[in-house]
């Protein structure tokens, strides 16, 4: 009895859709402007606290959510791409990413804090979109930003 009755409900709606108006109405359609989600929230903290690993091992951990959160702030600026994963391995973008360190070990249980805190909006940045350290060498034009903050030995700039 039960198998049959599972079956009707299962078939009960393909039996009757020749039946309904082609004219309904859509009306929770998602605007355009809308971006796609991320395949989920874990790849995301995954990824930044690989790239919190592989740029900010030995800072302070407000430096570490402080890499997370350049990364946050370059999706929501028209000249970076939008997703975590396009700025991550946007050509050039991070060093740790080009000599591939960001794979070299797994992210500690700090970096993965450190994550979770940038994508729960704590920038401790104040909107920086570019990171270095001036003790190892740099392009010249990274000088050319302004300089918002410095925390351990990173300097943070827009």
């Amino acid at each position: 009895m039960r198998r049959w009755l599972f079956l009707l409900l299962l078939f009960l709606p393909v039996a009757f859709a020749p039946l309904l108006p082609s004219d309904i109405p859509v009306i929770f359609a998602a605007p355009e402007h809308v971006l796609a989600a991320p395949e989920s929230w874990w790849d995301e903290v995954n990824l930044i606290s690989r790239l919190i690993m592989g740029e900010a091992t030995g800072e302070p951990f407000a430096g570490q959510v402080g890499v997370g959160a350049v990364v946050l702030n370059r999706t929501r600026h028209p000249q970076f791409p939008n997703t975590v994963p396009g700025v991550i391995y946007e050509p050039g973008a991070f060093e740790s990413v080009s000599n591939g360190l960001i794979w070299s070990a797994p992210p500690s249980a700090v970096n993965y804090r450190a994550a979770e805190l940038a994508l729960n909006g704590w920038d401790p940045t104040y909107g920086a979109l570019f990171f270095w350290n001036p003790a190892k060498p740099v392009s010249p034009w990274i000088w050319t930003r302004t300089i918002i903050t410095q925390i351990g030995s990173h300097v943070f700039a827009r």
